[in-house]
């Protein structure tokens, strides 16, 4: 297959399955170590910080993913408009690097530690016994009519 249509069919016309197998990250060092992966795909909620760009060095929150453009907002990476509007910046995934890992999804964490999610012991919902509440019964007065 020529190189122009492996390029068109991998970036440009991909499907969103395969756009959003394309949103990774490069692990830090300390991350890596502990994973043994290099890269991760980035969820809402990891702390990352931006290697490449006009915002060099930022480190933050990623507030929203955006699989269309492949890429992700960053909490308190803005720009202004000339009008004084502020909008957020998407910073391509390439150009970021993760220091933590949001650890809400077990499956993800089981993912990266190498272990089969399936396997993973299931995580029951503490039941809440039900509180006795005393409802007192008011008896009703009736107004005499005079």
């Amino acid at each position: 297959m020529k190189p122009t249509k492996m390029r068109n069919k991998m970036i440009y016309r991909a499907s969103y399955q395969t756009k959003s197998k394309q949103l990774g990250s490069a692990l830090s060092k300390d991350l890596h170590k502990k994973y043994g992966k290099r890269s991760v795909r980035v969820v809402e909620g990891d702390s990352v910080t931006i290697l490449r760009g006009e915002f060099k060095g930022v480190d933050g929150k990623i507030a929203e993913v955006s699989t269309e453009k492949s890429s992700v907002a960053i909490e308190g990476v803005k720009k202004e408009k000339t009008k004084g509007d502020k909008f957020d910046v998407f910073i391509h995934t390439s150009n970021l690097l993760v220091t933590s890992l949001n650890t809400e999804d077990k499956w993800r964490i089981a993912k990266l530690e190498g272990k089969d999610p399936r396997k993973q012991p299931k995580e029951t919902p503490k039941k809440e016994e039900p509180k006795e509440t005393k409802v007192e019964k008011k008896p009703k007065e009736k107004e005499d009519e005079n």
